[in-house]
């Protein structure tokens, strides 16, 4: 490890107020060891990041953190004091809040009813007042910058980058002491928002948790980070003195030397798989594209700006108002995403919503996986669970999914292994184009490498894909093109080295390529 310098066991920092400390922390599930020895420290006023490999036990440290599961072993002090919350109460009771990765808002309750429960405001007569509530709802969107957001809005009926804002908000309104944010910029495809609520958080004096995959937002917000390897703390590290190949040794246990797949050959005709024409929605205005066979199309906007139902069209999950979908030069005449698999040639759906949209919670990551091709692994209508795992076993090793997760329910996987089940399933489709929504959405650094890779290995074989990518590395990395949407238009696109961060950032935000003039929406 190059500079690194390790802070064995969390040790805190002298000088500095020490407001939760977890030590000797052991989780199992029956012979499944979820963490076998953790320990972290967290300082008032400071942004520690959390970061591991999907599996290394850091889903489970933050359950057990914020009381949603009680350790089998180990012990905890809060400000000095011994802590142990029995629920997600019983820690809000004492000030330590948690913004989850699989949001835990009640859809069908309003945005300020969530934002107040579990104590809703109710009248001197003890009956709960629906004017005191939108008020003080409305009192905590201003507080945090999301005065837009209607407080008497049903909360399933927002976007998801806007539930994840309102998940975080709440958090922050009640950590008095620990925040803790799990992948809180997952859904949104700007961190501006977010980073001021860390920050004023941390101006506060709150001890902040940050988990996350993306290295150079833990770099612009944290300043200390504890590695998770195989459920055991490797080391807490001053992120100045410790570089990226130095944390991803201690993730993985060995050097991690990221490239790019190799060029593939994009001169010559080729096949239009997919052509769009002058579709047009609540957020789209006549968008038209082709996607060819052998080709990695990538998507880059900002947030909406019709990408969700540019997705949801070609999926089958939306019927668009007006203009063309054909595949295979058959016009689109599908309508669910059932559908879209047996249409021509097949189109496959990874969506942005893996919680609501993608998962069967209570089945296992096998038959999650084995779902589109069950009819193919089934005896007179029966398939049995070793069938299916090992049905699921080589999609599952193209995205480096550790086989035992194979036969647990999917719903008790962390998030990130959960999206490497959805990637596996559409995979293993047989499906000729897929459309994914932010395919490495919670994976690991390991992971997102053998996803580009298989990715890059399915155009290599002549199928389609259409991505969507809230990284722009990802984009610049895997796009053989580059589509960027701007007020529902494809207001630019880019291909093979035209791809880079500037240019795209650029006409994100209405800027042409060539003459830098603002477009007029």
């Amino acid at each position: 490890m190059t500079g690194a310098v390790a802070v064995a066991g969390g040790e805190a920092v002298p000088g500095a107020a020490l407001e939760l400390r977890a030590e000797g922390v052991c989780k199992s599930y029956g012979a499944t060891v979820a963490l076998e020895h953790a320990d972290i420290a967290l300082q008032a006023g400071e942004v520690h990041a959390l970061l591991g490999e999907n599996g290394a036990g850091k889903s489970t440290l933050v359950r057990i953190l914020t009381g949603a599961v009680t350790p089998d072993a180990g012990r905890m002090y809060l400000h000095g004091a011994a802590y142990t919350p029995h629920s997600i109460t019983d820690a809000r009771a004492v000030e330590v809040a948690t913004a989850f990765q699989e949001l835990s808002l009640v859809p069908n309750l309003s945005v300020a009813q969530n934002l107040l429960l579990p104590r809703l405001a109710s009248s001197r007569s003890g009956l709960i007042s629906r004017a005191d509530v939108l008020a003080k709802g409305r009192e905590i969107l201003l507080r945090h910058d999301l005065e837009r957001i209607d407080p008497a809005a049903e909360v399933a009926r927002l976007p998801l980058s806007d539930r994840q804002r309102i998940e975080i908000a709440r958090a922050a309104e009640n950590a008095g002491r620990v925040l803790i944010l799990d992948e809180p910029s997952a859904s949104l495809a700007e961190t501006d928002w977010l980073f001021a609520q860390v920050e004023n958080a941390k101006a506060r004096g709150v001890a902040i948790l940050y988990i996350s995959h993306r290295l150079a937002e833990v770099r612009a917000i944290c300043s200390v980070a504890t590695v998770l390897r195989n459920g055991r703390s490797i080391a807490t590290v001053d992120l100045d003195d410790a570089s990226d190949g130095d944390i991803f040794e201690m993730m993985v246990g060995h050097r991690v030397d990221p490239a790019r797949p190799a060029a593939r050959s994009t001169s010559g005709p080729r096949e239009a798989r997919v052509a769009v024409t002058d579709i047009a929605g609540s957020e789209l205005n006549g968008v038209s594209f082709d996607l060819n066979a052998g080709e990695v199309l990538g998507v880059a906007a900002l947030e909406g700006q019709g990408q969700r139902e540019l997705f949801r069209c070609l999926a089958g999950v939306q019927k668009p108002e007006a203009g063309e979908i054909r595949i295979d030069g058959r016009p689109a005449s599908y309508r669910s995403p059932r559908q879209a698999l047996r249409f021509g040639s097949g189109v496959s759906y990874l969506p942005e919503e893996r919680k609501t949209e993608g998962i069967l919670a209570g089945l296992s990551a096998a038959t999650n996986v084995v779902l589109p091709f069950l009819p193919r692994i089934s005896r007179a209508g029966m398939v049995g669970q070793g069938r299916e795992v090992s049905a699921a076993q080589d999609a599952a090793n193209a995205v480096e999914m550790n086989p035992r997760y194979l036969t647990f329910p999917i719903g008790e996987l962390s998030g990130g292994n959960q999206q490497k089940a959805l990637m596996a399933r559409t995979l293993a489709s047989g499906a000729k184009t897929l459309l994914l929504f932010d395919p490495t959405r919670g994976v690991d650094v390991g992971t997102k490498e053998s996803i580009y890779a298989a990715i890059s290995a399915f155009a290599d074989e002549g199928g389609s894909v259409l991505f969507y990518s809230s990284e722009l590395p990802e984009i610049v990395q895997l796009a053989d093109r580059c589509l960027v949407l701007y007020g529902g238009r494809v207001f630019e696109s880019f291909s093979g080295e035209d791809i880079n961060e500037q240019r795209l950032v650029a006409a994100m935000i209405g800027h042409h390529d060539a003459t830098g003039q603002e477009a007029t929406r």
